[in-house]
């Protein structure tokens, strides 16, 4: 993995907590993962959660219910320690909640609730529902005349094999949805493929697109920020197979 240096000032969400350090995420994992099946799916989003919310989304604990704040959606829910530890990192809730994952009485889930969960916007692990979410809460950012704030969701590469993510790609991209980012990580686990890789699938359907080493945090940066006026972004992250 890239370790990411302190993001600069202009970059970081105002928190009450410490500044929250990349190092420090295996050891939140290791409070959740043991030998839980999905810890290599938590893996392979670790890097770019991390730029995400380090760098790029303008939410914080203190603003979560804000209007006008940031939507990110976990679409690739089933694997979500690398997420809860992201969040714990930023203070979006203490830590002493990592040990108890998946336990009865903990709110950590191994799928997420956003009932339960501090930031959580969906409650998502079944395959292909994001990104179709991503686009309503898009469509209904724009019906209440709420055009600044940005939408991330994280799909996963085996999401693609899903009919409704197609839908939603066909829809976005002639809609001209700028304000919807998808960020697939590919572990090349799907069953179908594209000739010239995933991106072509987003461009064909007239995404901006962009494709980067997943483990590289000024990469995903680079892509995170890039511009893509009237068109949905499609930032297409790739990681090591999972075994």
């Amino acid at each position: 993995m890239t370790n990411t240096a302190p993001a600069p000032a202009h970059d970081r969400r105002a928190t009450s907590a410490p500044a929250p350090d990349f190092r420090d995420l295996p050891r939140l994992i290791a409070l959740m993962a043991g030998d839980e099946k999905h810890a290599p799916a938590a893996h392979s989003t670790l890097d770019a959660l991390w730029v995400l919310y380090n760098r790029v989304l303008r939410v914080t604990p203190a603003t979560v219910d804000d209007p006008g704040r940031d939507r990110f959606l976990l679409s690739k829910g089933h694997g979500p320690m690398a997420y809860y530890a992201v969040l714990a990192a930023h203070g979006f809730f203490g830590e002493d909640l990592l040990p108890g994952f998946g336990s009865y009485a903990s709110p950590l889930g191994h799928h997420p609730d956003r009932l339960l969960v501090p930031g959580a916007e969906i409650g998502s692990g079944s395959l292909g529902h994001g990104l179709p979410i991503a686009v309503g809460t898009v469509l209904g950012l724009r019906a209440q005349g709420l055009t600044d704030p940005r939408v991330w969701v994280l799909i996963g590469d085996a999401e693609l094999d899903e009919g409704s993510n197609h839908e939603a790609i066909a829809h976005a991209g002639p809609t001209g949805l700028d304000q919807l980012h998808t960020l697939v990580i590919d572990n090349a686990s799907a069953t179908h493929g594209w000739p010239g890789g995933i991106a072509s699938r987003f461009a064909s359907a007239g995404w901006a697109t962009e494709t980067v080493d997943g483990r590289d945090h000024e990469a995903l940066y680079a892509a995170f920020t890039a511009p893509h006026p009237g068109r949905p972004l499609a930032v297409v992250a790739r990681v090591e197979p999972q075994s």
